[in-house]
C-alpha cells in the first residue's frame, strides 16, 4: 500500500511539514530530526506523489509544450523538430519534464491554455507558433504563467519570444548575389498568409530596391514550405519566358524541390542558375548539388528558449525578445 506523507510523519514522530522540509532540503531543522525522517523514508521506500511534491514546493518541474495555430504540416518541418529536440535536451538538464498540448478542444469545447496549465500545475509554457494563432495564446501571454514563444511575438510581463532575424535572412541573400553581379532574382515564399514568410518577402523586395535591382512579379511565388510546392513553383517560373539567374526559397525543403525541377528541365545548377534555401536542415549537405542555405541556429534557439523560460519561472528579469542572427552558408548550388 502506498504511504502518505502524513503516515511517514507519524512514523517519524514529526509533522508532515517537517517531512516535506527534509525531502526538499528547506527550512531549519536539527541534524537529529533530519536523520530520523530520512531513516523512515529509507526503510519504507517512500516516494511522494507528483501532486504532493508540487503542493509542497509550489513547483511541478513540468513545462507545457504548445503547438499553436492550425495543426498543419509545418510542425513536421525539420526546422521545428531540431528546435524542439534542442529545447527538450536543455530543459531536461535544468530538471524539467515536458507535457505536450495540442490545440484540440479542452473541457468546455474551446482552447484555454491558462486553465490547462493551472490544471496540470505547470511551471511555464513554450509556444511553437504556426499560422492563424488562436485567441487563447493571447490569454496565456497576458497571464501570470511564464511563457516563451518561438516565431511569435509576445508582450506579457512574464513572457518572452525568440526568432531568427528574418529581415537579415533575405538581405544576406540579395546582398550576396548583388556583390557577385547576379541581378535577376526569384523568390519562393511560404503561404500568402504566413507572417514569417511575409517578413522575408518584404525584406527581399526592399533589399532589391535598395541595391537598384529589378524584379518581375511572375518570379514571386508562394508555396507551403515543403518540397512538392518548391518543385511546382519552380516549374511555373520556368514557364514565364525569361527566367531568373538565381532563386531564393524560404525553406530548404522547397529549395530541394527547386533543384529537382531544374534537373528535370536540364538547367545546370549552379552554372545556369543559382539556388539558396533557408534553415540548414541536414538534407542540404547530401543533395546534388549540395544546397546553399541561410542557417537558422536551431540548437541555439532551443537552448535560449529553455534558459529564458527557466529564468522567467524563477522570477528573473529577461529580455522581452531575442533575435538570433542568420548565417549564409554557400555550398555548390550557390557558388558563383
Amino acid at each position: 500500500m502506498k504511504l502518505t506523507i502524513r503516515e511517514i510523519a507519524n512514523m517519524a514522530g514529526v509533522s508532515p511539514g517537517t517531512v516535506s522540509k527534509v525531502m526538499n532540503q528547506t527550512g531549519s531543522l536539527s541534524p537529529n530530526t533530519i536523520e530520523k525522517v530520512k531513516k523512515v523514508i529509507e526503510e519504507t521506500g517512500y516516494q511522494p506523489s507528483f501532486s504532493a511534491k508540487a503542493l509542497a514546493t509550489k513547483k511541478s518541474n513540468m513545462i507545457g509544450l504548445i503547438y499553436s495555430g492550425e495543426v498543419n504540416v509545418e510542425f513536421n518541418h525539420p526546422f521545428f523538430n531540431q528546435v524542439i529536440n534542442s529545447f527538450k535536451t536543455a530543459v531536461g538538464q535544468l530538471g524539467y519534464d515536458i507535457l505536450v498540448f495540442s490545440n484540440q478542444s479542452f473541457n468546455i469545447g474551446k482552447e484555454d491554455y491558462v486553465a490547462r496549465a493551472k490544471h496540470y500545475q505547470l511551471d511555464g509554457c513554450l509556444v511553437i507558433a504556426g499560422e492563424q494563432i488562436e485567441e487563447a495564446i493571447d490569454h496565456l501571454d497576458q497571464s501570470d504563467i511564464p511563457t516563451v514563444a518561438i516565431d511569435l511575438k509576445l508582450s506579457g510581463d512574464r513572457s518572452s519570444y525568440i526568432m531568427t532575424d528574418n529581415e537579415k535572412i533575405s538581405r544576406q541573400v540579395v546582398e550576396y548575389f548583388y556583390l557577385h553581379g547576379i541581378r535577376q532574382l526569384a523568390f519562393i515564399g511560404g503561404p500568402n498568409d504566413s507572417v514569417i514568410s511575409d517578413i522575408r518577402k518584404t525584406a527581399f523586395l526592399k533589399a532589391l530596391n535598395d541595391f537598384g535591382m529589378q524584379y518581375q512579379e511572375e518570379w514571386i511565388k508562394h508555396g507551403n514550405y515543403f518540397e512538392e510546392s518548391g518543385y511546382a513553383k519552380m516549374k511555373e517560373i520556368l514557364l514565364c519566358g525569361q527566367i531568373p539567374s538565381a532563386v531564393f526559397a524560404v525553406s530548404d525543403m522547397m529549395a530541394l524541390g527547386v533543384l529537382r525541377a531544374l534537373k528535370e528541365a536540364k538547367i545546370s545548377v549552379p552554372d545556369e542558375m543559382k539556388v539558396i534555401g533557408c534553415d540548414d536542415i541536414e538534407a542540404c549537405r547530401y543533395s546534388s548539388p549540395s544546397l546553399a542555405t541561410i542557417k537558422q541556429d536551431q540548437v541555439k534557439i532551443g537552448k535560449l528558449a529553455a534558459n529564458l523560460l527557466h529564468d522567467l519561472i524563477n522570477g528573473c528579469e529577461v529580455q522581452p525578445s531575442v533575435f538570433v542572427d542568420p548565417e549564409l552558408l554557400i555550398r555548390e548550388s550557390g557558388k558563383i
